[in-house]
């Protein structure tokens, strides 16, 4: 990673810290919960994403640098919380999908904010339990 892109990744993770911490408690946020890789402890983390028929999309802004995508690697079992309600389903990180493509069908400010503030995006798709 260059000097300028890990620049940028730690400014925008240290905002994005203190700005979960408020979004995460909004009832309305979507949210995708996945459990720590080393503490075993539920992590949630507010997400901008969209749910086409079983299965929830979102693009994540640092790809497998995000620590949301390393529990996914490590336990791709989640729960997604949609307009108040959560789903149990199943996390897959989707490399060869293009994250630029798929944002283009995805919530538009959160997309544009992805685009903005990302440095290697990836596809991250959740298949939803009925």
């Amino acid at each position: 990673m260059t000097r300028r892109a890990e620049r940028k990744y730690r400014a925008v993770t240290a905002f994005q810290r203190k700005l979960n911490a408020v979004m995460r408690r909004l009832p309305a946020q979507t949210l995708l919960e996945t459990t720590g890789r080393t503490s075993g402890l539920p992590r949630r983390t507010p997400v901008g994403g969209r749910r086409v028929g079983d299965s929830f999309w979102l693009v994540s802004e640092f790809g497998e640098r995000s620590q949301y995508v390393r529990n996914i690697k490590a336990d791709p079992r989640v729960r997604v919380r949609v307009h108040g309600r959560w789903h149990e389903g199943t996390a897959h990180l989707l490399p060869d999908d293009d994250p630029v493509a798929r944002l283009r069908g995805l919530p538009r400010m959160n997309s544009l904010a992805v685009r903005a503030a990302g440095a290697s995006l990836l596809t991250v798709r959740v298949d939803l339990e009925r």
